[in-house]
Order: C-alpha cells, then sequence, then structure tokens
C-alpha cells in the first residue's frame, strides 16, 4: 500500500506522485485507486490499488539500488552484439524491457543501444528508444540519489565516455568532408 505524497514508479512513465487514494464505482463496483501524476509530464494515472503490483507500480529505488544500477550499466561483459538479429525483433524486445517495473531491464536496453551504436549508426527508431530509456533511468537515479536530472545523466553518459567522444568525432568527420566537397 502506497501513502498520499509517496513517489513511485509506473513502468515505462517514469516516477510520479501518489496525489490521492479514491474510491470511484466502475461497472457498478466499488473500487478504491491511486491517483498518480507523473512528474516528467503531468499525466494523471488511476490505478486501482488491487491490481497496483500487478501493473508493476513499485517503490523509487532506493540509494544502494540506484547505485547498483550504475554499476550494472558500467559492465559490458554481458553484451553478446546484434549478431544478425533482426530489427524487429529486437525493437519488440526492448520496447517490452522498457515497460518492466524492473529498472534492471531498463538499463539492459540502454547499454545494449550505446553498445550497438559503437558498431553502427541506431535507426530513427533505436534512438527513439535510448531516448525513452535514458530518460527514465536518469528520472529515477535522480530521486534515488537525491542529485539533478542532469546530472545524473551525466553520470550515466559518462559511463559510455569512449562510444560517445567516437561518435562525436565520426560526426565533426563527415562534417568536415561534407564543407569539403561543397
Amino acid at each position: 500500500m502506497f501513502n498520499v505524497g509517496e513517489l513511485v514508479v509506473y513502468p515505462a512513465q517514469g516516477v510520479g506522485m501518489v496525489e490521492r487514494i479514491e474510491e470511484q464505482e466502475i461497472g457498478g463496483v466499488k473500487t478504491q485507486l491511486y491517483i498518480v501524476r507523473i512528474l516528467s509530464n503531468n499525466v494523471t494515472l488511476m490505478v486501482p490499488v488491487s491490481n497496483a503490483k500487478n501493473v508493476g507500480l513499485r517503490s523509487v529505488y532506493s540509494k544502494e539500488q540506484g547505485e547498483e544500477i550504475l554499476e550494472f550499466l558500467k559492465d559490458r561483459s554481458d553484451f553478446t552484439g546484434y549478431t544478425g538479429q533482426n530489427w524487429n525483433r529486437r525493437y519488440r524486445e526492448y520496447s517490452e524491457k522498457l515497460k518492466s517495473s524492473d529498472l534492471k531491464d531498463v538499463a539492459y536496453v540502454l547499454k545494449e543501444l550505446y553498445l550497438i551504436s559503437q558498431d553502427k549508426e541506431l535507426s530513427f527508431g533505436e534512438r527513439r528508444l535510448l531516448e525513452h530509456a535514458m530518460s527514465l533511468i536518469s528520472m529515477e537515479l535522480s530521486y534515488a540519489l537525491n542529485i539533478p536530472q542532469s546530472e545524473a545523466k551525466k553520470r550515466v553518459e559518462e559511463l559510455f565516455a569512449d562510444i560517445l567522444g567516437k561518435r562525436q568525432e565520426e560526426d565533426e568527420e563527415n562534417l568536415e568532408q561534407r564543407d569539403d566537397s561543397e
């Protein structure tokens, strides 16, 4: 049971606050609902109290859990690459993981996409998934570690500085080549 004013996480939406708990009649049945406002976009969700666990509503990670996520992101030993894997299958897998109540699943998507981008340019869909994963992770880490979201994002990006730096160099080279050809 969550309390009014408590920060919670709704899968794929991010961190929200329980604004109130109210009872409404739905289909002739009285139902208790959490009214949760998602902090990133002010969307209000009504989550049946009896179904909160099933939809993955959970408390924000603790500081220790937040540090564990950063350690998980740092460890690249589990990366197998995208060897011949169909993009549609990967997209479906990543989309499902972004809906998970486990932040480690979201971190997995972020890490995989960063590591894939080391070898090839990400498609528009992949970049959107990467941005969504980064948004979910940086927002929750900001609350877990009690730092601004921009600082949480910076800490995550620092873990992939080698990839981001390489990509920036390639972008600059491509820009120079384009300028030279004009």
